[in-house]
Order: structure tokens, then sequence, then C-alpha cells
């Protein structure tokens, strides 16, 4: 599970749950086979369907310097008909 940061809850993921799909950052070295293979693993689940999409790191200014930080990818997982997962722990800001 060390390659799943946190779930995702914005408008569209929210929507995505009548769905019975789930939104959740995770590694950006993590492979789709591995994040199946935990989730249904850890959950007792069966995935049918696996999306994911890279979004980049965001600039951030420390004085005069300017760094950006690092680019995840967002898996949005389609879990079969009868199956569902309690929501992830939301990120704290």
């Amino acid at each position: 599970m060390d390659g799943i940061k946190y779930a995702v809850f914005t408008e569209k993921s929210i929507r995505l749950l009548w769905n019975n799909q789930y939104t959740s950052n995770v590694e950006s070295g993590s492979t789709r086979t591995e994040i199946k293979h935990w989730i249904e693993l850890f959950f007792g689940v069966k995935v049918i369907a696996m999306n994911s999409h890279r979004l980049p790191g965001k600039g951030r200014r420390m004085g005069p310097i300017m760094g950006h930080t690092m680019h995840y990818r967002r898996m949005i997982i389609t879990l079969q008909p009868g199956y569902s997962i309690p929501p992830l722990i939301e990120k704290r800001t």
C-alpha cells in the first residue's frame, strides 16, 4: 500500500463514486498492475478497469530561486458492480 498516497475528493471524483469509480493519487513510479494488485489484496474487491494520467508539479518560489514540486499520477479505478471500498483518508493541507 506504499504506492497509494491518498484519495482525491473533488467534484468530479464524488460524481464518479455513483459509477463505482474511485480516484486516488499514487506514486509516479508505480505501475497499473502493482496498483491493481494492492487494491484487490488490501480491500478484497475486484478491479475491472483503471485509468491514469500524470499531473505536473507546481512551481514553488523560495526567495530568488524558483523550484517545483514533484509530478504525480492520478488513478481512476473502476470496480465490479456489488463491490465498494471505504473512502481513504483525505490529505490534510
